[in-house]
């Protein structure tokens, strides 16, 4: 289970380019234990997190159940994770080796499961982030 963060902003209809459109763009998810997904989307230059920084300036941030999160804690969302492991095998697996297969998964800081190198993930944050492409929720 995760938390989805976006940013809603009002472009011009792209049907008529009169009227107004809405629009919501995915910042990432957080979910328990792993590093946060942070969204890249090339075609709006957001490559980073430094590029999101600027880009969700003076926006409204809210999570998927219309909760708005201010810039700092959003910041603090993506940047302050940690997880307690146990530290035995865990649940259902017979090694971290086997779940990390499994889940396409490596460790990461702070007791945080990160996501392998891949299609699905382009690059490890230079803290508790991951850099995911394309759709994912």
């Amino acid at each position: 289970m995760g938390t989805n963060y976006y940013i809603t902003i009002e472009i011009d209809c792209p049907t008529c380019g009169i009227g107004k459109s809405i629009e919501e763009i995915h910042i990432g998810k957080s979910s328990g234990g792993w590093c946060f997904s942070l969204h890249v989307i090339p075609e709006r230059n957001i490559h980073n997190l430094e590029d999101w920084k600027k880009f969700w300036q003076g926006k409204t941030i809210t999570d998927e159940y219309d909760r708005v999160i201010p810039e700092e804690e959003m910041l603090d969302i993506i940047t302050n994770r940690y997880w307690t492991k146990d530290t035995g095998n865990p649940l259902g697996y017979n090694s971290w080796s086997e779940f990390h297969e499994i889940n396409h998964s490596v460790p990461g800081p702070n007791n945080l499961l990160r996501h392998k190198l891949g299609n699905h993930c382009v690059g490890h944050g230079e803290g508790t982030w991951d850099y995911i492409p394309g759709e994912f929720s």
